[in-house]
């Protein structure tokens, strides 16, 4: 009986992986795929234990076909080189973090670019007197009221810089001019939550896939964003494909899980990426914000020489 429900549990998880069903006990069940799909090991074992053994191929299916989705996370895609930099993407959980320990971490990880979700006004006024604008002194910022503020840091001199109309929360995007690589075209998304309304969620994570096919084609992009999308998500993989790639994937990070951080649980799921197009990530790994309900990601991040 517990074998038998572990390996419908596995292919639960399976196909929660593939699904593109826009509604919501769907859409959040996806985000416990790879939990979901351990069950499979549990019921090979099981039914191995006592001798089923067509029942245990079958869960040796599942526990094969699960494997397949989750184990490219773990291999890295190789070495690069180039020039490189350091790159955050921090959620602040409004004006939550704390300001100090994440300039710490900027200065101390020598980050080049920082992209930040849920930023307020407060925020942006703690953060500077903290000392992050001696460090980033070019930004371009859209703060907002609780979650709806979004923003980017830099080191390097930003320009074109860009707000997208019709989504619940900002949108933004502007180009940094980095020494030895030329023009970078820099995003920082944050689309709603599926909790809020799956349709948006889903059409968000569409149209910001249109977005950055309409990203220049003759430089590097690096996207930071509170995703609110697993890699078992669907919709997320289908931005991160083409010319897209996650840089935990490209760096076989595994699974980097950020949230929440604020409960009596760990982390339990990762939907903070990063995106990158014609760059590669060496190295990403998660680093501990308090005061927020996300850990924040660092990425070493490649770009081809000019």
């Amino acid at each position: 009986m517990v074998a038998g429900v572990a390996t419908l549990a596995g292919i639960a998880g399976v196909a929660l992986h593939f699904s593109r069903w826009d509604v919501e006990p769907v859409v959040l069940a996806a985000s416990a795929a790879p939990y979901l799909m351990c069950g499979a090991v549990v019921g090979a074992a099981g039914f191995a234990g006592i001798k089923q053994w067509v029942a245990a191929g079958v869960a040796g299916i599942v526990v094969a076909a699960g494997l397949a989705t989750q184990a490219p996370l773990y291999f890295a895609d190789g070495g690069r080189e180039g020039p490189a930099i350091m790159a955050m993407q921090a959620n602040l959980l409004f004006d939550g973090a704390d300001p100090v320990v994440l300039v710490n971490e900027v200065r101390a990880r020598d980050i080049a670019v920082l992209t930040v979700n849920e930023l307020t006004r407060p925020a942006v006024e703690d953060l500077g007197r903290a000392g992050l604008d001696a460090l980033l002194p070019y930004r371009y910022l859209a703060p907002g009221q609780t979650a709806s503020g979004t923003g980017i840091w830099s080191r390097y001199p930003l320009s074109d810089t860009v707000e997208y109309d019709g989504y619940v929360l900002n949108q933004i995007s502007a180009t940094a001019a980095v020494p030895e690589v030329g023009p970078v075209s820099v995003y920082a998304f944050h689309p709603v939550p599926p909790i809020y309304d799956t349709r948006v969620w889903a059409d968000e994570l569409s149209r910001l896939r249109q977005v950055l096919d309409g990203a220049p084609a003759d430089r590097p992009v690096l996207v930071g964003g509170d995703f609110n999308a697993t890699h078992d998500h669907a919709r997320y993989r289908a931005i991160a494909s083409g010319r897209y790639a996650d840089a935990a994937a490209q760096a076989g990070a595994g699974h980097l899980v950020t949230y929440p951080t604020d409960k009596s649980i760990p982390p339990l799921v990762g939907i903070d990426h990063f995106l990158l197009a014609d760059a590669h990530a060496t190295n990403v790994e998660t680093v501990d914000l308090p005061g927020a309900d996300h850990r924040a990601l660092v990425a070493r991040i490649v770009f081809p020489a000019r």
